[in-house]
């Protein structure tokens, strides 16, 4: 275990480094308890939620593994998310799927309410958490055939939009309840699976599906709207009628959030280059963090170049109070409430270094042309003692310093989830 007087002693150390370059790390960690990442509640239970009702996977969605202790229920979710979000500094929010409604009814998509959720509202203010949401427009039989809201069958375009119109009502509800603005974003999976000859008709009838699902007027100060791209799926490799450029224009006409979803472009795009892009025009982005291996697959967020680089370009811009940040992940060959802690400290790992950086310095440099400067400061910054500032702040959040955090994991995947059958 870590010893205080070590993780202080090197603070103390690496606060005097940091003041050489003009950064205050007293400033920044306090800069740091404002930043509340949204935690997927679906990487515990591999996005099973909690309908009454059986439905088989559709639309690109497929977790895979099969490790020990997936939650089967209400209850066991949350205790898994408590234990998480205990070993994770800060306060944060939770982000849930319409699929995981608290409820012994048997209620189908288009006919949930605000009632369905309010356990989760009160679990959120024990806990002071702040709630997101998301219409679940996949594993259920009106999205078999990989379409909803761009369906040609106008019936089931209807049951999509209502089941749209509902969660934005859910999504109110959350803001009022909890004083703290919710966003609920809209993925739907529709696509080819090979090339179609009429790219043009399934855009226009998504278009007219999201006109009549923002129709209703709900306050932002309570809920913002997002719309997420996807540049591929299993079942959509050919097309996706809710391309980047898409919604990017949908955005941009209808002053809604634009979903980036790190894993939703190609390999070769840099997502961190269309932050500034969109915000020049935009109000407020939604960021969805993620790992992709060579495909959108939604690996637990890594500590690595690519998210780094989006972090950067965010605290960089000054935009930390125009983005709002979310994990999207799945992973059921590991601890499933580790994946959480890992993803969300890897995730505020980057945005502490990211707000060490002396950026003031560094635009310096570039504005008078001093690139030699600009080059070697930021090459010779990669190596200062960032680690320290990150253990010294989860310390002050009394949260376990480095790995200690996994003797805890290993002894609740004992006591509680080898348990579950």
């Amino acid at each position: 275990m870590v010893k205080k007087s070590s993780v202080e002693k090197a603070y103390q150390l690496a606060k005097e480094r940091y003041a050489e370059l003009g950064v205050d790390t007293d400033q920044i960690i306090e800069k740091m308890d404002n930043l509340a990442i949204s935690m997927p509640c679906w990487q515990g239970d591999d996005i099973s939620g909690f309908e009454k009702s059986e439905h088989a996977l559709s639309g690109g969605i497929d977790v895979t593994g099969n490790y020990p202790g997936k939650a089967r229920n209400i209850l066991e979710l949350r205790n898994d998310m408590e234990e998480a979000l205990s070993l994770i500094p800060g306060q944060h929010r939770v982000n849930l799927h319409a699929i995981y409604l608290d409820t012994d009814q048997a209620v189908d998509r288009d006919e949930i309410k605000p009632e369905h959720f309010a356990g989760w509202v009160d679990w959120a203010k024990e806990n002071g958490l702040g709630l997101d949401f998301n219409p679940t427009c996949f594993s259920h039989p009106k999205s078999d055939d990989g379409f909803t809201l761009s369906h040609p069958d106008q019936e089931i375009r209807d049951f999509w939009i209502e089941h749209c119109q509902a969660s934005r009502k859910i999504g109110e509800y959350f803001g009022k309840e909890l004083g703290d603005t919710a966003v609920t974003n809209i993925w739907i999976p529709d696509g080819y699976k090979d090339m179609p000859v009429d790219r043009l008709a399934p855009r226009q009838r998504l278009k007219d599906s999201l006109d009549k699902i923002f129709t209703q007027q709900i306050d932002s100060k309570y809920n913002l709207d997002a719309v997420e791209s996807k540049l591929f799926g299993i079942g959509s490799e050919s097309y996706v009628t809710g391309s980047y450029d898409f919604y990017l224009s949908y955005a941009l006409q209808n002053e809604k959030l634009l979903c980036l979803d790190t894993g939703h472009f190609h390999p070769t795009e840099d997502v961190y280059d269309k932050i500034s892009t969109s915000l020049l025009y935009l109000d407020e982005i939604l960021l969805h963090i993620t790992r992709s291996v060579r495909w959108d697959s939604d690996h637990v967020v890594a500590f690595d170049d690519k998210l780094n680089k989006v972090v950067e370009e965010i605290i960089r811009s000054d935009f930390l109070d125009r983005v709002h940040v979310g994990l999207d992940f799945f992973d059921a060959s590991i601890n499933r409430t580790a994946a959480w802690v890992i993803g969300m400290r890897n995730t505020q790992k980057a945005f502490l270094k990211a707000m060490l950086e002396p950026v003031a310095q560094l635009k310096e440099f570039e504005s008078r042309g001093d690139f030699t400067s600009r080059l070697a400061l930021m090459e010779e910054y990669k190596t200062y003692p960032f680690n320290a500032v990150w253990d010294y702040y989860c310390l002050k959040n009394e949260t376990p310093v480095g790995s200690d955090w996994l003797a805890e994991i290993k002894e609740y995947e004992k006591n509680v989830l080898l348990k579950r059958d």
